[in-house]
């Protein structure tokens, strides 16, 4: 109980502190320009302004969801297909990078599909901000297991940062390079999520050199039959 005690103020210490730092931005900002608007481009003030209010709404969005998984009433899980749970995600992104998927169908488990799209959808998202012309999307069955890996061909994650990166509010300097508006509690609620559903998230390197994230759920059914994919879009592959 001190534990978890000490790690709940810890918690609200440092969403304080990144809350605060974020309005200490915007307020000087704005003073700034109160002081000399003269001097003051208004439209590279809005902009950067914006980018603040930006970073404020992405934190309390994510407090939210970690207050909602944490506190919140239980959700029934459903089956979820996560081939198709993939195809979904996509059809509402706009990436920067292509997603390539590579997809084996009939790979179900019970799961609460919301919070396995919010898994996908801090994965890609990092992907996205990390890769220079790849991005890879699997979905397989390993032994009792169902499988979700997302890859990139970015920098990758140091052997030794790759627990570190799902603590809360850890950004790492490439991250905080290539997104200044990043909260820093992706990854942590992504993997939240998994235990959650009595799976792992965990980080390791890609073929490319990049980062692979996986995400292992146990499989609705461990005996049902491996089936290859159908229906699949051209831009999608199976592992030959």
């Amino acid at each position: 109980m001190k534990r978890e005690l000490h790690k709940k103020r810890r918690f609200a210490s440092d969403a304080s502190h990144e809350l605060r730092t974020a309005v200490a931005g915007l307020r000087a900002e704005l003073e700034e320009a109160r002081l000399h608007p003269d001097e003051t481009d208004l439209c590279d003030l809005l902009a950067r302004a914006l980018r603040d209010i930006d970073r404020l709404d992405a934190i309390i969005t994510d407090l939210r969801v970690l207050a909602e998984m944490e506190a919140g009433p239980p959700i029934r899980p459903q089956r979820v297909d996560l081939a198709e749970l993939v195809r979904d995600e996509l059809a509402r992104r706009t990436d920067r990078i292509a997603v390539q998927l590579r997809l084996e169908s009939g790979v179900t488990v019970q799961a609460i599909p919301i919070r396995i799209g919010r898994v996908l959808t801090n994965l890609l998202d990092n992907a996205q901000r990390h890769g220079r012309h790849l991005v890879e999307v699997r979905v397989s069955r390993d032994g009792g297991h169902a499988e979700l890996t997302v890859t990139d061909d970015g920098e990758g994650v140091a052997e030794s940062e790759r627990e570190r990166i799902f603590q809360r509010f850890t950004r790492l300097k490439a991250a905080r390079r290539l997104d200044h508006a990043g909260t820093g509690l992706g990854l942590a609620i992504a993997r939240d999520i998994a235990q959650a559903h009595l799976g792992s998230l965990h980080a390791g390197e890609s073929e490319t050199g990049g980062a692979r994230f996986v995400l292992c759920l146990p499989l609705e059914d461990s005996t049902a039959p491996a089936g290859r994919g159908k229906g699949r879009s051209p831009h999608e592959a199976m592992d030959p």
